[in-house]
């Protein structure tokens, strides 16, 4: 919510209840955060279980699985659970792995601060000491022959879904 104003635009907004965990008590964005779902601009909404299991496996796809919070894979479920009821959803995020499986799974998202990303990437979990390559669904977060902790670099890029670029 840092930077993001809910009263600045008209389109209805929707946000998971776990974003207000995340915002810090006693500042800007929670008084915005308070006031809008107050004033009926932000609805607070949970997406269906069937949503989050979709979004947590087109974020295994690519690889962002792990770079991704429950916050996160919450936002991916509700955004393609209401791009399946008809809405077209845009995502507000400067994070470039929610931006990286939105692309995935075709849902639009537009940054605050930085560029966005330009490229969809895949990637893998490698071990830095020995160099096993993993999948990047594995569950292991330490390598099985030498123990040291997995890293992750691309596998490959795409260009973006549908040819479109990041919206700013």
């Amino acid at each position: 919510m840092a930077g993001f104003d809910p009263f600045s635009i008209a389109e209805e907004q929707y946000t998971v209840p776990l974003v207000k965990e995340e915002i810090l008590t006693k500042r800007v964005s929670e008084l915005r955060f308070e006031m809008a779902i107050e004033s009926r601009r932000l609805k607070v909404r949970m997406p269906r279980k069937t949503f989050l299991d979709k979004a947590e496996a087109q974020a295994t796809l690519v690889g962002d699985k792990s770079s991704l919070s429950p916050t996160d894979l919450q936002l991916l479920g509700l955004a393609l659970e209401l791009k399946t009821s008809g809405y077209s959803p845009l995502i507000v995020t400067d994070d470039y792995a929610i931006q990286n499986v939105a692309n995935q799974m075709g849902i639009e998202f537009a940054s605050l601060i930085t560029l966005g990303i330009r490229r969809r990437w895949e990637w893998i979990r490698y071990c830095p000491a020995c160099h096993k390559n993993y999948p990047p669904d594995s569950k292991t977060k330490k390598c099985v022959i030498c123990g040291t902790e997995l890293k992750r670099k691309p596998l490959r890029k795409s260009h973006l879904a549908n040819g479109s670029s990041p919206k700013t």
